[in-house]
């Protein structure tokens, strides 16, 4: 089996106080209609509705830890279905340096929108009115707690996030995840 990477990746870091954020990146109104186009939209633990006011699970924090990737393919001319096998060992590696941030910081931490990173393409347990799986390991995302990712990435980390204009994927990909922490 070939282990060399397809992909060079790039990571970036900002901290901005919890309450900039969330008052210049937050729109619960603009993100949430965006969720109610997605065909995960009450359908996974990590993704809205809430039963619960989300902007209470921020309060008891002072920062924000803002991580992006900028992951570049290798291969120009990758299809769009390929993009999941090739962020795949990025999300994983984040996803458990999230846990073990939010550990260390005592925070809350922010994953990645799509697919279950823990349930290996198992219906998730909320489409059967039952609980999360694997409520120690999943997060929601940024965009489930309605911010602006795309504003994120590029005021605060400097990453423009680029779309595809065809069946390829685009010349660069952006993930953006963050922890609530006090400093």
């Amino acid at each position: 089996m070939n282990n060399e990477k397809k992909y060079d990746v790039e990571e970036v870091v900002a901290e901005v106080d919890r309450e900039r954020y969330v008052r210049e990146f937050r729109d619960v109104a603009t993100f949430e209609a965006c969720c109610q186009q997605c065909p995960n939209y009450g359908k996974r633990w990590g993704c809205p509705p809430f039963d619960h006011d989300t902007l209470q699970d921020l309060m008891p924090y002072n920062k924000v830890m803002i991580i992006g990737l900028k992951i570049t393919p290798h291969d120009s001319k990758m299809p769009m279905e390929q993009v999941y096998d090739l962020m795949h060992p990025e999300l994983e590696r984040m996803n458990k340096r999230l846990l073990t941030l939010e550990d260390e910081k005592n925070g809350l931490a922010f994953g990645f929108v799509g697919k279950c990173p823990y349930c290996n393409g198992a219906t998730c347990a909320r489409q059967q009115g039952k609980p999360c799986r694997h409520p120690d390991v999943v997060r929601p995302s940024l965009e489930a707690y309605g911010f602006n990712v795309s504003k994120t990435a590029s005021e605060l980390l400097g990453i423009d996030m680029v779309w595809s204009k065809d069946k390829n994927i685009p010349r660069y990909l952006t993930l953006v995840c963050g922890l609530f922490f006090n400093a």
